[in-house]
Formats: C-alpha cells, sequence, structure tokens
C-alpha cells in the first residue's frame, strides 16, 4: 500500500441490510470488511460510507432506468430509512460520513465528488456489494475523474460469482489495484 495516507479514503458502499440479505454467506463478507474498516481507522484514512436511496414515491427513478424502474415497485412500501440502515458488522462511527447516491456509481446523484475534495482524497480504496453494480461503475467513473484506485477484491461481493471473477481479474485491473484485504492491510 502507499505509504502516504494522507491523500486515502475507504469508501464502503452499499452495505445496507437490505442489500446484504441476499448474499448467501453476508456475514462472512460483512466480517472481512470490518477489518478492512479497522486498518484504515488505525492508520487515520477517512472511512466514507456510501448509500442507495430514494425520496418517498421514489421521483428519481424513470421508467427508462430497466434496473432502477424493476426496483421502484418492490420498493414502493418500504421504509427508505429501514432500506438506507447499514449492517450492524459494518456501522459507521458518529464522525464518518454517510453519503447517499441515486444510482449505481456512488458519484451519480450524491455529493461524494464535493466530499473528495473538501478531504483532499485521491485515492480510493473499494469495498462493496455488488462487485457488477456500485464497485463497476465507481471505478469507471472515479478512473474517468483521475483518481486513483485500489480495489479490495474480497471487500467486493456480487450474488454472481462469475461476475465478480470476471470484474476483480480481468477488467479493474485495467484501472485499478486489485488486492485482497489481507495484501491491503
Amino acid at each position: 500500500m502507499n505509504s502516504n495516507n494522507s491523500n486515502t479514503a475507504l469508501l464502503v458502499m452499499d452495505m445496507q441490510t437490505a442489500i446484504l440479505k441476499r448474499l448467501p454467506d453476508a456475514g462472512a463478507f460483512t466480517d472481512k470488511v470490518a477489518k478492512a474498516i479497522s486498518h484504515a481507522r488505525k492508520l487515520n484514512i477517512p472511512v466514507l460510507y456510501v448509500v442507495v436511496g430514494f425520496r418517498a414515491g421514489m421521483p428519481e427513478i424513470s421508467s427508462n432506468n430497466k434496473s432502477f424502474s424493476a426496483s421502484k415497485e418492490q420498493l414502493t412500501n418500504v421504509s427508505m430509512e429501514e432500506w438506507k440502515r447499514i449492517d450492524s458488522a459494518v456501522l459507521p462511527l458518529e464522525h464518518e460520513i454517510v453519503i447517499t447516491k441515486r444510482r449505481f456509481s456512488a458519484f451519480t446523484g450524491s455529493d461524494l465528488e464535493v466530499v473528495l475534495r473538501g478531504l483532499g482524497i485521491e485515492h480510493l480504496v473499494l469495498t462493496g456489494i455488488s462487485t457488477g453494480g456500485v464497485v463497476l461503475s465507481t471505478v469507471r467513473e472515479a478512473a474517468d475523474k483521475d483518481y486513483r484506485l485500489t480495489v479490495l477484491s474480497d471487500g467486493c461481493a456480487d450474488i454472481d460469482p462469475e461476475v465478480h471473477r470476471v470484474l476483480t481479474t480481468k477488467i479493474f485491473p485495467r484501472q485499478a489495484e486489485v488486492m485482497t484485504i489481507e495484501e491491503w492491510i
């Protein structure tokens, strides 16, 4: 890992209890991510949480958006506060920032970029669920915005293991350093 941590942040993305329920072994996964969070805190690396959420009635979701419009029906009667709840295994500390996004990328519909500029962050270390959703979209957009990127391969998960494998071994290395949490620590 780069010894200069002053411009690095750990992003913990979509670690919402409602989303984690889709993973077969969510407990083992959140234990790994908790280890990365603990390491970042020890090194005074900011830990930024990103959650996906919407206003009542979800006016942000267009019927033109295939992925999100399918979710709109399922989420109609769900409390957004409950939906956005971060899993207890990886809860933010009181002073840590939680950012709400409106699409797959951590940047879209959020103030993430403003927060990163305010903190002087140039290097993002990414964790999240799903590899083919928030992680992929955030890697692509962050790379286009000239952030240095590290993806913690075992700090990301996808309900489709093959999608996870292809992204972490073939796609992400083109734009990011890919390593395990143990390698990062």
